[in-house]
């Protein structure tokens, strides 16, 4: 059973990380109507072998605004007949296939250079798995035939209909997957393990404890997400009270089909999320106002410290991860702009208020630094390729570049800040000029630098460090033109030099934390030297060999 339910997460985190993008687009372009998602539903569902995959991920639009409820609701009852599909293609004697697919998913994980190849292998090989771990249940099923205790306890339970599906479906929430749950039940019931009847009790029980998983996991989530997840809930609930009073019904018409006690139980499998799918899919458009109507959206202000763009359901697909985190580490430098640009509001009006409230954003700042840190973490848990790696680890550093700006404004700028309100102290016109230009090419240098973060062009990263340059040179020359001031013996410029001296060397520093995102772009691109120091010095040699010569 654990090799089983092992295979089953080899399926899916192989055809996620290879395919996790594209299938995600499966669903967003199958939006159209309900029949269109219900079709994505099936089709997602039948790749990555798991509702509970393809209900996260449709969770997580909801929650996003991205997807209305109706047509998710559409998507899952995709999802459930796409299981029951997959159950049927499994349910067939391919036992033999199982040690050729280890055999080709490990040559082809071995021996494949291309990211996604690694991945096709892993899944092949969990299908393998699964395969064989069918064999190995049937054949260890065997012997039990012939228990008569065994025999005792399971005619005692024949008749016991509700018991099958509670037992059912908290054993399927504990394995969090159905698909596994019902392959275990088709292999007891071809060895005579299982009652027919209490057999097909079990398997509404797993189609119920199959929407438990994604049900608990966004519990605490959107109530965008938990629509989805608890009107697909209240689907299978609904249908196991409607087919469980018709179970000895079903069997001799199930019978009739195939005698074979296995097929009998995939075949109910199948016709049970079909019917749901006929009979509720008609109806979502009522179901969803239903659940909206018992789950209404919360008037809550958003709170600026939560991120959110970085979505749990896409961690299993590092290229979707990462993606997701320069996305959130976008909007950490919006609210970094914003902080910059009021600082020069503090400094000219002399608003403690907004000083205050500048330093509460930077707070902000660093609880999305370390969410994004966090999450890619995660991500760098498994294998990646050597450009998503890279551009994980360029994300990291940006980020904490991002938020020691933040500090540098609220440690330093802000505090010099207050004492220039404590003390009521004034910059001259010629001084706060200098500042405010400064200051402004400090707030379009960080503009120049998200853009670059996000498109990695040469050219602009070439750009951004020659600012550097030049921003180095603008701060000298306001240093300079202050200390000519102070010569002139001009009062403000007396009375305030310390406190601006510090702002410029203050924002000089930020400049420097914002051109560094250049840095990895070009040296990936070959036009950073290996170091600056060691060719400086060599001309220092040449020209003293030169002198001496």
């Amino acid at each position: 059973m654990a090799l089983l339910i092992w295979g089953l997460r080899m399926v899916r985190t192989g055809v996620i990380r290879a395919y996790g993008s594209d299938l995600r687009h499966v669903v967003a372009i199958g939006m159209r109507n309900r029949l269109s998602a219900f079709g994505a539903g099936v089709a997602v569902t039948g790749v990555l072998q798991s509702s509970t995959a393809t209900a996260l991920m449709t969770a997580s639009f909801a929650e996003r605004g991205l997807l209305a409820t109706a047509p998710a609701l559409a998507v899952m009852l995709g999802a459930d007949v796409g299981t029951s599909l997959v159950a049927q293609i499994l349910s067939f004697k391919l036992t033999w296939l199982s040690p050729l697919m280890i055999l080709g998913g490990v040559i082809t994980f071995l021996t494949g250079s291309a990211t996604r190849r690694h991945d096709l292998g892993r899944a092949v090989i969990g299908l393998g798995l699964m395969l064989l771990s069918l064999q190995l249940i049937i054949e260890a099923s065997n012997p039990l035939r012939d228990s008569a205790l065994l025999e005792t306890v399971l005619e005692a339970l024949s008749g016991e209909v509700v018991i099958g599906v509670i037992l059912a479906a908290g054993l399927t929430w504990l394995a969090h997957s159905s698909l596994a749950m019902i392959l275990l039940i088709m292999s007891l019931a071809t060895v005579s393990m299982l009652p027919l009847n209490f057999a097909f009790a079990l398997v509404l029980g797993a189609n119920l404890g199959g929407a438990m998983p994604a049900a608990m996991a966004t519990w605490r989530g959107d109530v965008g997400a938990r629509r989805v997840t608890l009107g697909n809930l209240g689907f299978r609930l609904i249908g196991c009270l409607l087919a469980l009073p018709f179970i000895a019904w079903v069997h001799p018409k199930l019978a009739a089909l195939d005698a074979d006690a296995g097929r009998q139980i995939v075949n109910f499998h199948t016709a049970f999320n079909l019917g749901l799918a006929i009979v509720f899919l008609p109806l979502v458009g009522i179901a969803a106002k239903l659940v909206e109507r018992f789950l209404p959206a919360p008037v809550v202000v958003e709170d600026p410290a939560k991120p959110r763009y970085l979505d749990p359901a896409a961690l299993e697909s590092p290229s979707l991860a990462i993606a997701a985190a320069a996305r959130e580490t976008l909007r950490m430098g919006d609210s970094l702009e914003h902080m910059l640009r009021d600082t020069l509001k503090v400094l000219q009006t002399d608003d403690r208020k907004l000083a205050d409230e500048i330093s509460k954003r930077d707070d902000v700042v660093d609880q999305l630094h370390e969410a994004i840190k966090l999450y890619l973490t995660q991500v760098s848990r498994e294998t990646l390729a050597e450009a998503d790696n890279r551009r994980a680890m360029d994300i990291i550093a940006f980020t904490t570049n991002l938020e020691h700006v933040g500090d540098i404004i609220d440690k330093n700028l802000m505090e010099l800040a207050v004492k220039k309100i404590k003390n009521r102290l004034r910059f001259s016109d010629e001084g706060f000029a200098d500042i405010r230009a400064l200051h402004n090419q400090a707030l379009t240098n960080l503009k120049l630098a998200m853009g670059v973060f996000i498109a990695g062009d040469v050219k602009m990263a070439r750009q951004l460090l020659s600012e550097k340059v030049a921003f180095r040179d603008r701060e000298r020359l306001a240093a300079e033109k202050h200390l000519d001031r102070l010569r002139s013996g001009r009062v403000e410029s007396i009375e305030t030099s310390s406190l601006h001296l510090d702002i410029l060397r203050d924002l000089k520093r930020i400049n420097s934390h914002l051109t560094s995102v250049a840095y990895p772009i070009l040296e990936q691109a070959g036009e950073l030297r290996a170091s600056r120091l060691r060719e400086a010095e060599a001309a220092a040699g040449g020209a003293i060999r030169s002198s001496t010569g």
